[in-house]
C-alpha cells in the first residue's frame, strides 16, 4: 500500500547540504590532512582499473613487437650490438675514473659517494593539460617510493613524486606550471631556478639578469641545491634568450631534455639522503622487472662537461 504523503527534504535543500559537505571535506583535506587514510584506500581500490585501463596500450605495444619482420629484427639487433660495445668501452673508461677518483678523495680526506640507486617504473596514466602535468607510475610505497622522490627517464630529469599510494606513485613533470627545479649551467656553473610553463616543451629561467653568460645551447643540469634532486642530472638546454625592455631580467627559455611525452618507463632514482629508506629494499642495484642489474658507476665532474660547450 502507497503512503499517501511522502515527506523529506526538497532536491534544494539536499544539493545545499551536498555542497557543504564538499566543501567541509576539501577544507579539511587542504588544510588539517586529516582523510589522507580515506584517498589512499580509494587510490588503493582504483589500481585494478588503472592497471585494466593500462593494458590496451602495452598490448598494441607487444603486438607491434610480433609483428615486426626479420630484417628489422636484425638491424636493430645489429645496432643494440654496436651500443653495447660502445657502452661496456665506456664503462671500462669509467671505471678507471671511478677508481682514480676514489684515491683522490681518500687523499683529500672526504668520504667516497655512494652511487644512486634506482628502481625502473612504468607509465599507467598521463596527463598532460596546461594546468595539471602529471603521470601515474605503477610503483608504490611498498616498493620503498616517497614523497618528493626524483623521477628520471632515459635522456634527463622528468620531475618528482608528488603522491606515493601503496601500489602506484603520482609524478608531478619538471614542465607543470607549480614547479621549480634548482639548476645550473654546466658551461660556467652559473646557479638558477628552471620553472614550469604548463607547455610540455617548455620551461623558463625568470630570474637571470640580463648580463648572465647564457648562450643558446647551453646545457642545464641539476645543482643538487635544496636536497631533492642529485647534481649532475641533464635537464634542459637553452632555446631562447631575449632581452625584455620592460623586465629587469632576461627572457630565457629552455626545452627539456627528457622525453616527457614519450616514455613509457621512468627510473625512480634513491640519493644518498633519502629518508627513511628501508634497509635491503634496494641495495645499490637497479631492479628492472624483478631482476638485478649492478649500478652504473657515478662519473667525476670531467665526465659531465657539456659537449658543446
Amino acid at each position: 500500500m502507497k503512503a499517501l504523503f511522502v515527506h523529506g527534504p526538497s532536491p534544494l535543500l539536499r544539493l545545499v547540504v551536498a555542497v557543504l559537505l564538499s566543501l567541509g571535506l576539501i577544507t579539511a583535506d587542504a588544510r588539517f590532512q586529516h582523510i589522507e587514510w580515506l584517498r589512499s584506500t580509494l587510490t588503493l581500490g582504483a589500481y585494478p582499473i588503472q592497471w585494466l585501463a593500462s593494458q590496451p596500450t602495452r598490448l598494441l605495444r607487444a603486438l607491434d613487437g610480433r609483428l615486426a619482420t626479420e630484417a628489422d629484427l636484425r638491424e636493430r639487433n645489429a645496432l643494440l650490438e654496436r651500443e653495447n660495445l660502445a657502452l661496456r668501452g665506456q664503462m671500462q673508461r669509467f671505471l678507471a675514473l671511478q677508481a682514480e677518483n676514489s684515491r683522490l678523495r681518500d687523499l683529500l680526506g672526504s668520504s667516497f659517494k655512494v652511487s644512486d640507486r634506482v628502481l625502473v617504473a612504468e607509465l599507467l596514466e598521463v596527463e598532460l593539460d596546461p594546468y595539471r602535468q602529471q603521470v601515474l607510475v605503477d610503483k608504490g610505497s611498498t616498493s620503498g617510493v616517497y614523497v618528493g622522490q626524483p623521477v628520471l627517464d632515459a635522456n634527463a630529469v622528468m620531475g618528482q613524486v608528488v603522491v606515493a599510494n601503496p601500489f602506484t606513485a603520482r609524478v608531478l613533470l619538471i614542465t607543470d606550471a607549480d614547479h621549480a627545479l634548482p639548476v645550473q649551467i654546466n658551461r660556467n656553473g652559473l646557479r638558477t631556478i628552471a620553472t614550469g610553463t604548463g607547455l610540455v616543451h617548455q620551461l623558463r629561467l625568470p630570474h637571470l639578469p640580463k648580463n648572465a653568460d647564457v648562450r643558446v645551447g647551453d646545457l642545464l643540469v641539476t645543482s643538487g641545491m635544496g636536497g631533492v634532486f642529485p647534481s649532475g642530472y641533464p635537464v634542459a638546454r637553452i632555446v631562447e634568450v631575449a632581452d625584455d625592455p620592460s623586465s629587469p631580467f632576461a627572457t630565457v627559455k629552455a626545452e627539456p631534455t627528457a622525453r616527457l611525452d614519450r616514455s613509457h618507463e621512468v627510473l625512480l632514482v634513491w640519493t644518498v639522503a633519502a629518508p627513511d629508506q628501508p634497509q635491503g629494499d634496494i641495495s645499490g642495484s637497479m631492479q628492472a622487472n624483478g631482476r638485478e642489474l649492478p649500478a652504473a658507476p657515478e662519473p667525476d665532474e670531467s665526465q659531465r662537461q657539456d659537449t658543446r660547450s
